[in-house]
């Protein structure tokens, strides 16, 4: 180790595509691997995160990366001086990479060598917490939902979605794509679209196109008891989503008094309450 700027000590390291090839990384497919190896583009991704949250660096901060693959993400959040790096990661190819970095800057690199789904990121160190991920798209909705349903433990997330997935996330009522991530994800968070990768920016290409978003938790948020609920609702009205309310929640005590008492008519199927609308009829179950 030495004591040059972290932004010096990466900037020295191999580059991705030379990591790959060296290190024989082939993506899997059974653990959603597409890898972004253009530094501009990965660059760009922290460098607009930050912009959007007014912040010049990671300084004081405690970040957290899944499913680093060869690194790209990891070199541009330390470039920005985080207070420590935290990368969980599966892949044992992956974790070698890993390793010949953090053997250039010592702690400030911490490995986890576990299923992400797994580990509440929250416990693992105090505030301020970021997520910043190119996640594994065959995992990517729990792991989100796994964060928003905590996600004052955290300053921000910076992820990277399928596009269909992302469009899913930021839905408006009476649209197909409104569903119950839509309602929880606006719920808890402001929401805002980075950008767009068209899958020739990935080895291999993928045959969808991704987006990044930033999330941030709003000031006033449900409660854990309250998202709870709200996944019941959502479970119930998604799963029959051509029904009227009537019928989709028809389990749920006095519904009909109930919808009466917020003006909601029975007649409304599930993407035509809005997020607002499921929290007050969960704060009436």
């Amino acid at each position: 180790m030495t004591s040059l700027p972290l932004s010096e000590i990466i900037g020295m390291l191999p580059s991705l595509r030379l990591t790959v090839e060296t290190h024989g990384l082939m993506a899997k497919k059974a653990l959603g691997q597409n890898f972004l190896l253009d530094a501009n583009i990965i660059d760009k991704i922290i460098n607009l995160s930050l912009s959007a949250q007014k912040k010049a660096s990671y300084a004081d901060d405690y970040v957290y990366e899944i499913g680093p693959g060869p690194g790209g993400l990891t070199r541009a959040v330390l470039k920005h001086d985080p207070k420590k790096l935290t990368v969980i990661e599966m892949d044992e190819r992956c974790i070698a990479i890993m390793e010949e970095i953090q053997n250039k800057i010592g702690s400030r690199l911490e490995i986890i060598n576990r299923d992400a789904l797994t580990i509440d990121i929250a416990a693992l160190d105090s505030a301020p917490r970021h997520i910043v991920s190119n996640l594994p798209y065959n995992i990517s909705v729990p792991l989100l939902t796994g964060w928003l349903k905590n996600i004052n433990a955290y300053q921000s997330l910076t992820l990277m979605f399928q596009k269909e997935v992302a469009e899913r996330i930021m839905a408006p009522i009476n649209t197909k794509d409104y569903g119950r991530i839509s309602v929880l994800a606006q719920l808890t968070c402001k929401i805002e679209k980075l950008f767009d990768l068209n899958p020739n920016c990935f080895t291999p290409a993928p045959k969808v196109w991704s987006t990044v978003l930033l999330f941030r938790p709003l000031t006033c948020t449900p409660s854990p008891q309250q998202l709870k609920k709200i996944e019941h609702l959502t479970s119930l009205a998604f799963g029959q989503r051509r029904k009227m309310i009537r019928q989709s929640l028809k389990q749920i005590p006095a519904l009909a008094e109930k919808l009466k008492t917020l003006n909601i008519p029975d007649t409304l199927r599930a993407e035509q309450l809005t997020p607002q609308q499921y929290l007050q009829l969960a704060d009436l179950i």
